[in-house]
């Protein structure tokens, strides 16, 4: 990879896998207003409980978007990114998005900006994005061919009319190549994201992730569709089905080449802060936000500066590492990890809010998804429902591990035929992941003991 690209991502927790252990981002709600209509989305506003794109709790004004960057970039010292991502489209409510970017250049010159669209609008604000130094754009790209388009967007509002049918996906298909192309040739940094429908694109994305690679496209993020009746959707009201785990991990997969494919992404809502697997925007509310701040880069720099030593340190022992493993197989295992961040396993099974996945064969170590589970542990008691949701979750894969897990759950992981230890707490992941492998292939007896202890 060009090192000008490296620079670029390196401390971009969307548009690369490491940088998501390390660096947190916020999403800005300043631009509700959109310009087309999704059948799988339905934005909403003063929403808590559901976490997906286009939700928020409460939309901002660009005054306030600038204090809750201010508040964010003094007590978060992971911040790298401050994005727009709706609730509606950044381009396309494109006064407000200016009217907060500007200003954050200005106060928080040390972290990099970014927003998201659906294209349509895109073609206008091209330069504009290049003057404010926006360097990362995210366009949501579902189809190639308008046909596929009708079954995706009722309609559309360009150019002071509204379009249905074939006439409106054709116009949008159009307005995202060409936005596409003019964010390639100016240098920007363009990641696609494309929702997987079951039954409606979901072989078409083959087609999408050529398209997006031929126009320079860097990354390609194969999102599942995300539907239930309560979002209120047409796809969630009609009960269009999600993809399954198994069905989104083959075509990322099949799409995998000289455009990154993205496997870390958590579908963010529309107002999110922090590291991508701890989101902190509760914290953050309006009301409690001081009336005037000033930006304190120091705790910025002074994490950058030590997550620089840590990735040195994790190069050098990764060195060690056996993979790619010599051995009598070729044999693949799936491996749930639980962790806070900063590429190690470093959280308890029972505090787990998710599960990184992986899979490792001599080939190699690769994140394939990540699983959001409830707590299993509250106030030091296991709740038995909990506990086996989760193992009805991980059920198929081949070993968990995490810093520390009871017997108790040791047990119950171990009767639905998936082992779990907890001996290498501390350890980097894909050095913990190739230790358990390099033992299966060669039957190392000096591995750590997956034991159980049956009452």
């Amino acid at each position: 990879m060009a090192p000008a690209i490296i620079e670029k991502i390196k401390d971009h927790p969307c548009f690369s896998r490491e940088a998501h252990l390390y660096f947190a981002r916020m999403h800005l709600a300043v631009a509700p207003a959109c310009n087309i209509q999704c059948n799988y989305c339905n934005r909403k506003y003063d929403c808590a409980n559901e976490s997906r794109p286009g939700v928020a709790s409460h939309r901002l004004t660009p005054d306030q978007a600038l204090r809750r960057a201010m508040a964010v970039a003094n007590e978060v010292p992971q911040l790298s990114v401050v994005g727009i991502a709706g609730p509606g489209d950044a381009c396309y409510d494109w006064r407000k998005t200016k009217a907060t970017l500007i200003p954050i250049a200005r106060e928080i010159p040390d972290v990099k900006l970014c927003i998201s669209t659906n294209g349509l609008a895109l073609p206008e604000h091209v330069d504009e994005l290049v003057d404010m130094n926006v360097g990362h754009v995210t366009i949501t790209i579902n189809m190639v061919d308008p046909k596929i388009g009708t079954k995706i967007y009722p309609w559309i509002f360009y150019d002071g009319r509204r379009y249905n049918g074939i006439d409106a996906s054709r116009i949008l298909h159009e307005r995202q190549m060409l936005g596409l192309e003019m964010l390639a040739e100016r240098g920007i940094l363009i990641k696609v994201n494309s929702v997987m429908i079951p039954g409606v694109n979901d072989e078409h994305l083959i087609d999408v992730n050529k398209w997006v690679k031929d126009r320079g496209a860097f990354m390609h993020n194969v999102m599942p569709l995300i539907s239930e009746p309560t979002h209120g959707t047409f796809y969630g009201m009609n009960y269009q089905r999600c993809p399954t785990p198994s069905e989104l991990i083959a075509l990322r997969d099949r799409l995998e080449g000289d455009t990154k494919v993205m496997r870390h992404c958590r579908q963010c809502r529309a107002d999110a802060v922090g590291l991508l697997s701890d989101d902190r925007a509760n914290e953050f509310k309006i009301s409690q936000l001081p009336a005037e701040a000033t930006n304190d880069s120091g705790k910025r720099h002074a994490y950058r500066k030590l997550i620089e030593r840590e990735r040195r340190a994790q190069t050098l022992e990764a060195r060690g590492a056996a993979i790619p493993v010599s051995g009598p197989s070729d044999e693949l295992l799936l491996i749930a990890v639980t962790t806070k961040g900063g590429g190690r396993v470093n959280e308890h099974f029972g505090h787990a809010q998710e599960l990184q996945i992986f899979s490792v064969c001599q080939k190699g170590i690769g994140l394939i998804g990540h699983l959001k589970i409830d707590p299993y542990c509250l106030g030091g008691w296991g709740e038995e429902a909990t506990l086996n949701s989760i193992i009805n979750a991980l059920e198929g894969l081949d070993l968990l591990i995490c810093s520390q897990i009871g017997n108790g759950p040791t047990n119950k992981l171990a009767r639905r035929g998936v082992p779990a230890t907890g001996a290498y707490g501390g350890s980097y992941i894909e050095q913990a992941i190739d230790a358990h492998y390099s033992a299966v292939l060669h039957h190392d007896a000096s591995a750590p003991r997956l034991e159980t202890h049956f009452d």
